[in-house]
Order: structure tokens, then sequence, then C-alpha cells
């Protein structure tokens, strides 16, 4: 059986594989398809495609946007996108400018903790031209001798309720599923069964939503028939992926749920249904 993994990131966000590196390790998976769904930016989908070139291996363009409803943070990942398109990739900028603020808010956060020989620019150094994320900040903690992983520097310092975390830009979900409808992708629910609230799937399908991360890490079996019923029930795309983030998220594995080539069919029989 084909299989594949639909939620992967690079180093131009928050992991640290390269699209390169990513490629060659999903190769090495025996995978057939991978999606790239950075956080908030294209700039690895490329090198990506550049590389799997080398292989018999398919990249489908995808993003992840980061949304919140009813103080509950979720993510819309989307598929096939037109990552050229000029309005969307102006979009993207201005969501860079917010995290590049974010990013030396920490930075002076750090410092009023002691952590006194990190500066914003090296953080920006180090995420090039791709989106930058804490997970930059993290290995640039590492690097500097102030944590022994990636890891650590989230659970010490800039995860969600640590001392120098703070709060990022989100758009609403309807803003970012039309985002993604605007460039021809379709839109999914990320990973539901994070923010737990069932009610969000009709409402999100009012804005246009097209599918459920049904397979995702840690799912039991309960969880994906029950997100697989929904689906069925609102007549959505079932999609799954590892959300791989390289040594950022300890446990996952690329590849890991598996996932049916049948669902890229599905997601490239939707895409033809809306031209």
């Amino acid at each position: 059986m084909k299989l594949v993994d639909l939620h992967l990131h690079t180093d131009f966000s928050d992991s640290t594989l390269s699209p390169a590196e990513l490629v060659q390790v999903a190769v090495s998976a025996g995978l057939s398809a991978i999606a790239i769904t950075d956080h908030d930016c294209v700039e690895g989908i490329e090198p990506a495609i550049k590389e799997a070139n080398k292989f018999d291996l398919e990249i489908i363009p995808g993003i992840e946007l980061t949304a919140e409803k009813y103080g509950k943070e979720v993510h819309i990942l989307g598929y096939s996108i037109d990552y050229h398109d000029k309005a969307f990739l102006e979009k993207l900028e201005k969501i860079k400018a917010i995290r590049e603020k974010r990013i030396f808010d920490m930075v002076e956060k750090l410092k009023e903790l002691g952590v006194d020989d990190i500066e914003a620019q090296d953080v920006f150094d180090l995420s090039g031209m791709g989106t930058v994320g804490r997970a930059h900040l993290a290995s640039l903690l590492k690097k500097k001798g102030w944590v022994s992983s990636v890891s650590e520097a989230f659970k010490k310092y800039i995860g969600n309720n640590s001392p120098a975390y703070v709060s990022k830009f989100n758009m609403t979900p309807e803003q970012a599923i039309r985002t993604i409808l605007d460039v021809g992708g379709i839109p999914v629910f990320a990973h539901p069964h994070n923010p737990g609230d069932d009610n969000l799937i009709s409402e999100f399908v009012g804005y246009g939503l097209k599918g459920l991360e049904v397979y995702y890490p840690g799912y039991p079996e309960s969880i994906i028939k029950h997100y697989s019923s929904l689906a069925a029930k609102y007549g959505l795309i079932l999609t799954g992926g590892s959300d791989f983030h390289g040594d950022v998220k300890e446990g996952s594995v690329i590849g890991v749920p598996r996932v049916p080539y049948e669902l890229v069919e599905k997601l490239k029989q939707a895409k033809n249904e809306k031209r």
C-alpha cells in the first residue's frame, strides 16, 4: 500500500530539518507523497520539490495557519495552494513582521531572566529567509548553553506557560479558511481533538472547511472513528500526518501514523471540483 504524510514542517518555520533533509527521510520511510505545511510561510516548498525530483516522491504544497476561537487555538491546514499568489504572499509578509516583533519581545523577557547573551538579530540570522519562530529561539538557547535541548528551552523559557512566552497574533478561523480558499487550496481542520470542541467543526464548515485531520499521532482508534464519523456527517475529506517538527517535537516520526495514498487522491478530486 502506498503511504503518505500530509503534515510536515521544515526549518523554514519551526522544525530542525531542511526541506531537502525532510524529503530524504520521507524517501527512506518509503512514502509516496508528503505535504509541506510550514507555519505561515511557503519558502520550504520549492526546495522540497527540487530535492523530491531526484526521487519518486510527490510534494503537495501546503501551509498551516493559526487561528483562535472562543479562547481556543485552532490550526487550519491548506493543501494544494497557489503559493505564488501575490496577495497571499503579501499577507504572509505581514504575519512575518508580527512574528519578528514577537521575537524582540521574548528576547527582552529573556534578558530580564538573566539570559543576556542573546539578541533578536541572532535569531533572525538562524531563521534565514523563512518565518521566524520559537523553534529558532529555542535552538539558539541550546547553542548558547542555556539549555541542553530544544524541548527544554520550551519547558524552561518559551513554552506557552513559561516566563519568557509572548502570545502571537492569530487569525479568526473564518479568515484562515478564506485565505486558503482564495489561493485555490483545500482547508482542513488540523488535529481537531486538541481544542476538543466538536461544535467548532459545524461552524467551520459554514466558513468553507473541506476536511478533517483524522489520523494524527496518539489518536486511538476510538478518536479516529469519532472524527471519521463527523467527517462523513459533514461531507469532509479525511487527512492525516505526523505533524513532524524534528527535534522540536519529541516522539513524532515521519510516516506515523500510516496514512493511505487514497487520501491524496481525494484532495486532488476536491481540487478539480473547485475549478
